[in-house]
């Protein structure tokens, strides 16, 4: 009789292992900069400006260069910016002429010019260009009231920028009361077309100030002051 016999063990199969691929860090590079600060993509990226002054060459950067850009270059007038020793601040003054409409749906017509003052800063480190425009004539004390009221119903209505009453001593140390008109307007972010925006900031800042003009004058007495 055979001796029964123990089957043969089975050798183990060794388990396969995959190793698993640890996934790939994504590497944000920075946006390569220059000494403005402006990206590689920018208009003005890589590019330094300077004037001649009676003191030497003062260096002009991006904000005031758009501007001088946009007064100098598209409006062909001179060079009346004021630059800081620092570069950093910039300033503009010069005046206009507001004319009425000829439609006669109008409180001012043609004929009804009034002059208006306005100064354009510039501050470079937060890339702000601000527009300021002034009837250059004070607000008398016996319409400060009136002027009041008529803003608080126009400033809702003006849709950019908006209209106040500020007050600055003459030199004979009086309180006078002036009505301005201030707008502004971001460069930083914009790549393409700074001058463009501060265009912009100029023509629609003009139209919503001349409306806002025509519509305090439905008071015939402040009718009677701007044009005076």
């Amino acid at each position: 009789m055979k001796k029964a016999s123990k089957p043969a063990a089975k050798k183990p199969v060794a388990k396969k292992t995959t190793a698993k691929k640890s996934p790939k860090k994504s590497s944000v590079k920075a946006p390569k900069v220059d000494q403005y600060g402006l990206e590689q993509d920018d208009e003005f990226y890589g590019l330094y400006f300077a004037k001649s002054t009676d003191e030497g060459l003062v260096e002009v950067k991006p904000c005031t260069f758009s501007l001088m850009y946009w007064w100098k270059g598209l409006l062909g007038y001179p060079d009346m910016i004021d630059i800081s020793k620092d570069s950093n601040t910039a300033m503009l003054q010069f005046e206009s002429t507001f004319g009425g409409g000829d439609s006669g749906e109008t409180e001012l017509t043609e004929q009804d010019a009034l002059d208006i003052d306005h100064i354009i800063e510039v501050d470079e480190e937060e890339m702000l260009v601000s527009l300021y425009s002034y009837v250059p004539i004070p607000v008398p004390d016996n319409l400060i009231n009136a002027v009041g009221i008529a803003l608080l119903n126009i400033n809702p209505e003006t849709r950019y920028g908006s209209i106040e009453i500020c007050s600055t001593l003459n030199e004979n140390d009086e309180n006078e009361h002036f009505l301005r008109y201030r707008a502004a307007t971001y460069l930083r972010g914009i790549k393409s077309g700074k001058v463009e925006a501060i265009e912009n900031m100029v023509t629609n800042g003009s139209a919503f100030f001349g409306l806002a003009l025509d519509a305090m004058c439905v008071d015939k007495s402040i009718k009677k002051w701007l044009l005076s």
